[in-house]
């Protein structure tokens, strides 16, 4: 799984001119899912990203996570994380899991970020054309790539 970790002071996702997701202090998560991936990768994912202390403390210092900060979390499905553009000026998207395959995983990842932050989190849709639109606070962007853990 690779997860781009944005951290927001406000983000949402519309879909057919309709708000489907929107918080204010917090992560939109972006995630692409690939064939390997595996409940091992979602559980290390779900908490590294709910404890990533990436969030300012009172001295100014980023020491906090998204849990300390009661912050909130959007998650987005992005199969377009797993291209590759080693050959020509096409993107292929040959490693990013078909449907079939992601969509299970998709949502166990979002039962697990709920399980880890203690409270729902929000979402985008599955395939769906998707507007997101965020400030992102700092800036502050992670890319983690749960294949290059250690």
């Amino acid at each position: 799984m690779i997860a781009v970790i944005q951290r927001v002071t406000r983000a949402s996702v519309t879909i057919n001119h309709h708000v489907k997701a929107q918080i204010g202090l917090g992560l939109l998560v972006l995630v692409g899912i690939e064939d390997a991936d595996t409940q091992e990768d979602i559980d290390w994912l779900a908490a590294k990203l709910v404890n990533l202390r990436i969030f300012e403390d009172e001295q100014g210092v980023m020491n906090v996570s998204v849990k300390d900060v009661g912050g909130d979390v959007i998650i987005v499905s992005q199969f377009t994380l797993h291209a590759s553009t080693k050959k020509g000026n096409r993107p292929s998207y040959i490693k990013a899991a078909k449907p079939e395959v992601a969509i299970p995983l998709y949502d166990k990842f979002i039962a697990a970020v709920q399980l880890e932050l203690g409270k729902p989190v929000q979402t985008g849709e599955f395939g769906a054309d998707m507007k997101v639109e965020l400030i992102n606070d700092g800036p502050v962007t992670i890319l983690i790539d749960t294949k290059n853990k250690f």
